[in-house]
């Protein structure tokens, strides 16, 4: 993806639908473009790398990377063999943050995740042991062949930063983020994430086939987990966390919030609607998404871009219902 000097120039541009409602919102979205202008360049080149390593997936790569911006967490959905750990282990590299990886098993057990209390004799006392969760990045690789117990270890961590052991909190390392593989249901040796799992997901994607010429371009290049060794972090801590600060300073609208909201009680005359927790993760998605356009305001396309992956997981409505969804709705 390159990002021309036109795009950055117009980045200050407002649609005449999207009026700011004061002087002070202007002041503030010209200082916010100036902030954004400085660390694009390095935002252009994580998304860049992330498409050289994985190709012909740009939406899936945009949208994962809003996790990141949105302080969310990602969870992948496909068969095996589609990229979804290759992609994984490339936004974890390439942000330069801490990572580890589990690989879930039906034995696995919530002391492997999150650590556990081990005696000492020579000191006659416990001390904590941290489990594999004390890292930026969490990368749980077919989080769903592991036992509802298990699965129900990440909720408090994914939730509110932190874990607790016998009575005692222990803080997560900042930034914290899990990315998250899982099977079908269909296939053998898999336990459903329960509900109250994946709303703690802020977006679900499915990877899908490569084109014939991404599939093409596959078998004549270098193997993607060799490529993955020889890239580096394009991205810092500093970096990551400047990013998330901006994005929590992107501009909704009166027309942007009336849409979500209309959006939103759509979802509430079906069988199950989106909660209010839901909807703020939208508007989290939604100014994620604004920024990795280059923009410091929201527009309706950006919300229609997120709205699917953000909210088929949490009800019980198919993608494809919701994009149908967004042609009926007004703006």
């Amino acid at each position: 993806m390159l990002w021309s000097k036109n795009k950055l120039d117009n980045m200050q541009s407002v649609d005449t639908n999207h009026q700011l409602d004061s002087a002070q919102t202007t002041e503030n979205l010209a200082e916010h473009q100036a902030q954004l202008t400085e660390i694009f360049p390095k935002l252009e080149q994580y998304l860049d790398q992330l498409n050289q390593v994985v190709l012909d997936k740009p939406e899936q790569i945009k949208l994962a990377v809003c996790c990141l911006l949105a302080e969310g967490h990602l969870l992948f959905e496909d068969i095996p063999g589609l990229g979804k750990t290759t992609l994984a282990h490339a936004l974890a590299t390439l942000s330069g943050l801490h990572y580890q990886r589990i690989q879930f098993t039906n034995d696995l057990l919530p002391s492997d995740i999150l650590g556990s209390n081990i005696f000492h004799p020579e000191k006659s006392q416990f001390e904590f042991n941290q489990g594999a969760i004390f890292s930026q990045i969490l990368l749980a690789d077919e989080i769903n062949r592991s036992s509802p117990k298990t699965q129900s270890a990440l909720l408090e961590a994914m939730e509110e930063g932190m874990v607790s052991i016998e009575g005692v909190r222990h803080q997560l390392p900042q930034p914290f983020w899990v990315i998250a593989t899982q099977n079908p249901l269909q296939q053998s040796g898999t336990y459903p994430l329960p509900e109250s799992q994946l709303d703690r997901f802020l977006i679900r994607l499915s990877m899908g086939y490569p084109s014939a010429e991404a599939e093409r371009a596959l078998l004549r290049g270098e193997d993607r987990r060799k490529l993955l060794d020889q890239i580096d972090p394009v991205l810092s801590q500093d970096d990551v966390l400047r990013l998330q600060a901006l994005r929590e300073q992107v501009i909704l609208s009166d027309a942007i919030l009336d849409y979500l909201q209309r959006l939103t009680a759509w979802t509430r005359s079906k069988v199950t609607g989106l909660s209010t927790r839901g909807l703020l993760a939208l508007k989290r998605a939604t100014q994620a998404y604004a920024l990795i356009q280059g923009r410091g305001y929201v527009i309706h396309e950006d919300v229609q871009a997120v709205f699917p992956s953000v909210v088929a997981h949490r009800i019980h409505l198919s993608e494809q219902d919701l994009k149908q969804a967004l042609l009926t709705i007004e703006l």
